[in-house]
């Protein structure tokens, strides 16, 4: 065998392992569930990794949050994600991947998921994560049974719409 088809080999291999990545991506979008969630967005930017908003998923949980002048100690607890109608909810659970933090939320508290995920967006694209007074950034998320929800598309909601942002 020479070197040509070794390197048609290899390349032939990592196409089917990219592609198997993103069929596994697509499977998941068919079989899991999809939610609309509540962000709370920051950090527009970061060289090394390209134009992205990072987004922090508002979550309801069953635990009540505390008003902001009780404390200003963070409460954290290991949770799983469960879709209960359009809610992505957080359930207590010692086994759980994802750790639920209870954070400020203007002028009141509300718990979110401690790890934010990444939404990339194009180069020169506008910074979604800039919204105007009376909107709020939602994106809707597949929830897989294991890992991290998986952004699908962001939306605006303003006066109880919500609206997609054009991809």
């Amino acid at each position: 065998m020479n070197a040509l088809a070794k390197g048609l080999i290899v390349a032939a291999a990592q196409v089917a392992l990219a592609a198997s990545v993103g069929v596994k991506f697509l499977v998941d979008r068919a079989n899991y569930p999809r939610v609309w969630v509540e962000t709370a967005p920051y950090d527009p930017d970061m060289p090394i990794r390209g134009r992205y908003v990072s987004i922090a998923l508002v979550v309801d949980s069953a635990r009540d949050a505390a008003p902001v002048e009780e404390t200003l100690d963070r409460e954290m607890f290991n949770s799983r994600l469960e879709v209960r109608g359009d809610r992505l909810v957080a359930v207590e659970d010692e086994a759980g991947r994802h750790w639920v933090t209870q954070r400020g939320c203007g002028a009141a508290k509300c718990w979110q998921l401690a790890n934010a995920v990444a939404y990339f967006i194009p180069e020169h694209g506008a910074d979604p994560s800039r919204r105007l007074a009376g909107e709020t950034l939602w994106v809707e998320v597949t929830v897989p049974p294991t890992g991290a929800p998986r952004p699908l598309r962001l939306g605006v909601k303003k006066g109880g719409e919500l609206t997609p942002l054009d991809p």
